[in-house]
């Protein structure tokens, strides 16, 4: 199964909490309060985000976390990079391949294709939408049509 981890998780939790008022930075005290996670795993999802220039810190009285960009130039794919690194569903479908059978092998290139379909659908969903903050915010039934429209 494919499945994100929990810090990916976690990471999306408090980006979508800083969506709420991308202007307004927050203390991770607060997005911890705000998020119910614990002190110590938000902040080191902020130093992640931080890493990869997602968030931006601040010192001083009105300081703390903040969004680099608006929630809406946020990607999914550019949060699951930080924590999980580039989508590669199989050996052969990542940059490095180590893969000793790519040569002979048949199934490869439908397993890329199938890899960079996700990765697009991850990338044309923004934080905005994850945070629930567009009007047009995701649906599942939306979803499950664009996949058998798009033969995701």
């Amino acid at each position: 199964m494919l499945r994100i981890g929990k810090l990916t998780d976690y990471a999306t939790v408090v980006l979508a909490s800083l969506a709420e008022e991308p202007a307004r930075h927050r203390a991770a005290a607060e997005l911890a309060d705000r998020t119910r996670l614990s002190h110590p795993t938000v902040s080191k999802v902020l130093k992640g985000l931080q890493r990869a220039g997602l968030v931006v810190s601040s010192r001083g009285a009105h300081g703390g976390y903040g969004l680099a960009r608006p929630p809406e130039q946020i990607t999914a794919a550019q949060i699951l990079d930080v924590f999980e690194g580039p989508i590669a569903i199989t050996e052969c479908s990542g940059a490095g391949s180590q893969c000793g059978i790519e040569r002979q092998c048949r199934v490869g290139g439908a397993w890329q294709r199938v890899n960079a379909a996700i990765r697009r659908a991850l990338e044309d969903v923004t934080l905005r939408q994850l945070a629930g903050l567009d009007s047009g915010a995701l649906r599942i039934a939306d979803l499950a049509s664009e996949i058998r429209v798009h033969g995701i």
